[in-house]
């Protein structure tokens, strides 16, 4: 069995790119199944508490197969734009650009210190 160099690659390259859909198809059903339990979880709770309650149990039973890079509480908190937010505040950046403003009074006071010295 001959089979040319451009009909094998051709064939792999088909083969593997249906196999990968595959997957991808299987993997977003899976999401898919995973939202619609929180959605359910959700639906028994009746304040906010029992909000939390329902997600920490359903991230418990799920993140690991998700594969979640953040903690219950971390998620919880970028969802309703927490100190855990992937973004910062502008308050966030003044308060950085203050710090290091004060690291920099600091270190011209050492060099102004080193210079009295000499």
């Amino acid at each position: 069995m001959s089979v040319s160099f451009e009909k094998a690659q051709s064939d792999v390259l088909s083969h593997i790119e249906s196999l990968l859909a595959e997957i991808e198809q299987e993997i977003a059903l899976s999401h898919q199944e995973k939202y619609a339990l929180l959605e359910d979880a959700f639906g028994g709770a009746s304040d906010i508490d029992e909000l939390k309650v329902a997600f920490d149990q359903w991230y418990l039973e799920h993140a690991e197969e998700i594969g979640f890079e953040h903690s219950s509480d971390e998620l919880w908190d970028q969802a309703l734009g927490g100190e855990h937010s992937f973004f910062m505040s502008d308050s966030d950046e003044e308060e950085e650009d203050d710090e290091d403003g004060e690291e920099g009074e600091k270190e011209d006071e050492d060099l102004e210190d080193e210079d009295e010295i000499q």
